[in-house]
């Protein structure tokens, strides 16, 4: 059995500062939604508070957490030790969306490396965190980070970047709107 926590502890920052990759939990409210796992990696991912973290989302070709927090807040982070001792962290809690051109974005984008493709940040307040043995986890060694995101969305410029992501970010796979949708959607009205 694993432990719960009301807030993250000095010695969760420490771990999530020493991990190279996180997952992203979130559905939609009907039963026959898509659940949705998301891997996130970069150097994307900030503690904000011991009840509050954030990470910086780059383009892909699915915007899922965006349209599910949207829609009901329910986020979950997790992380996986894949080196040193077995550990299984998670996060659950509300999450909310901050897109860029908006005043919490111009707060909190001083924290990341802005790199390209950045579509939102998506901050998650925390209201319980567990953390667990991960003995059936298997090492993995870290040799580094791909470039192939960001060299595409460098290389596709941005009227190319913004088409892609009008195409495939601003719905779910169950056709729910993200805000990033609504906000382009507004933009043209």
């Amino acid at each position: 059995m694993g432990k719960a926590f009301e807030k993250l502890m000095p010695e969760h920052e420490d771990f999530i500062g020493r991990q190279h990759m996180f997952f992203v939990g979130s559905a939609p409210l009907t039963a026959e939604g898509h659940v949705n796992i998301s891997p996130k990696g970069y150097d994307t991912f900030r503690i904000l508070s011991d009840q509050e973290v954030a990470y910086l989302d780059l383009t892909g070709s699915g915007n899922e957490t965006s349209a599910h927090v949207l829609e009901n807040g329910r986020m979950t982070i997790m992380f996986v030790a894949m080196e040193g001792k077995p550990v299984i962290m998670r996060l659950f809690g509300t999450g909310n969306v901050v897109l860029p051109g908006t005043e919490r974005w111009e707060e909190l984008i001083g924290r990341f490396d802005l790199l390209p493709g950045a579509r939102q940040i998506i901050v998650l307040h925390i209201h319980k965190v567990t953390t667990a043995c991960g003995f059936s986890i298997p090492f993995y060694d870290y040799q580094g980070e791909r470039d192939q995101l960001k060299d595409w969305a460098e290389n596709v410029g941005d009227q190319k970047l913004e088409a892609y992501q009008n195409e495939k970010n601003s719905y779910s796979l169950d056709r729910l709107p993200t805000p990033l949708g609504i906000q382009r959607q507004t933009v043209e009205s």
